[in-house]
């Protein structure tokens, strides 16, 4: 009987929940007590692991994409605010409050969204200046 057999088979919804709570492969491995290099062959092998890895993992993300999502456009919620007197609520006031858009998140987004569009490497936005220098002088010659 295999490792994966003994430490892995039965425990698919612990290693779900692990991968949905952020833990990576390396830890999950430690965590079944199999070699990473061995649990990285069993997600190969196994197509009932690494569906259960890659769904948690994508559940996870969507999340995570979409708080980010919601950080770079701001958002509202409501919050409760409770008055008391001794131990008795004598007021609930519901408050309204606003998180503002967040620039970095922004440009976080669009760098990932849209990289060709978002470019930073300062060296690269140089270059591509000094090369549509070029092209413009092309031009003008040819236009002699």
């Amino acid at each position: 009987m295999s490792k994966y057999e003994t430490h892995v088979k039965g425990r698919l919804s612990e290693i779900q929940e692990w991968a949905k709570s952020g833990v990576s492969d390396k830890q999950i491995a430690k965590n079944l007590s199999v070699a990473y290099s061995t649990f990285r062959d069993y997600v190969k092998k196994y197509p009932e692991l690494s569906s259960v890895l890659n769904r948690s993992k994508r559940e996870v993300d969507t999340k995570v994409e979409n708080a980010l999502l919601q950080r770079a456009l701001g958002y509202s919620y409501e919050e409760v605010k409770a008055t008391y007197e001794g131990d008795q609520i004598v007021k609930k006031q519901v408050i309204t409050k606003h998180v503002p858009a967040d620039v970095g998140a922004m440009i976080f987004w669009l760098k990932n969204r849209r990289p060709h569009e978002w470019k930073s490497d300062y060296h690269k936005v140089k270059h591509d200046e000094k090369v549509l220098e070029l092209r413009e002088k092309e031009i003008e010659a040819k236009a002699w």
